[in-house]
């Protein structure tokens, strides 16, 4: 008798939704799935070390693969030293695949009392480095921010955002977010700003008890001159 191995439909159909994503993204799938076990071409990409933002808009675009997102949430963070202490508070929102994977992710860092917030965005590795991530609110207000780190399960860009661009984002109604991939094909995702403004100004969902430390609200020039 010749016995194979059996997927079920739903585990087949989830594995082909995070294929998708992660091709647009430009990146394979580990290969023990086998739905994804394919080479993902770099096409006619030149071997050159900077592309100009026009012809990275040449190259085209698509839209990511949909994802589930859950709404924004707002956690804080409170230091050792009791209820008087500095909190830190995350508000959040992430895209996940159908297998659960969390695939996008954005958060806004404010220290209470701190002059500046610290923006960052998590996306999967192996997308294209030199242009960054741009956020556009409303197809209005635009704003690059820089990769910081790419680890093996993906890569953070992150900044200090200026206060009129918090303003767009609480007055806002979508917000896209643009990476470039390893093709040089600019993958687009749109993120609702539905409940943002009131979740930030408005109460933590839950609030932790840690030590904090470090300097990272600080406005640039601050930070230089350190």
């Amino acid at each position: 008798m010749n016995r194979g191995i059996v997927r079920p439909t739903r585990y087949l159909q989830a594995a082909r939704s995070v294929a998708a994503v992660l091709i647009a993204l430009g990146i394979s799938m580990d290969a023990n799935i086998a739905i994804s076990q394919q080479v993902i071409p770099f096409g006619d990409v030149p071997a050159t070390t900077d592309f100009s933002e026009a012809e990275i808009t040449a190259r085209g675009q698509q839209k990511l693969p949909k994802l589930t997102y859950s709404t924004w949430t707002k956690l804080c963070f409170r230091g050792a030293q009791g209820a008087d202490a500095k909190m830190v508070c995350r508000t959040s929102m992430e895209g996940k695949s159908d297998l659960g994977q969390v695939v996008l992710k954005i958060d806004l860092i404010e220290r209470e009392g701190a002059p500046a917030s610290r923006l960052q965005i998590f996306v999967p590795a192996g997308n294209f480095l030199q242009p960054g991530v741009r956020l556009t609110v409303d197809k209005g207000a635009s704003m690059l921010v820089p990769y910081t780190i790419c680890l093996a399960n993906g890569c953070v860009a992150a900044t200090v955002p200026e206060p009129e661009f918090l303003r767009e984002l609480e007055a806002g109604k979508m917000l896209s977010l643009d990476v470039v991939n390893s093709n040089v094909v600019t993958v687009i995702a749109s993120l609702s700003l539905e409940n943002f403004a009131s979740v930030r100004q408005g109460v933590a969902s839950q609030i932790f008890e840690q030590k904090l430390e470090g300097n990272w609200e600080q406005p640039a020039d601050e930070r230089k001159g350190k």
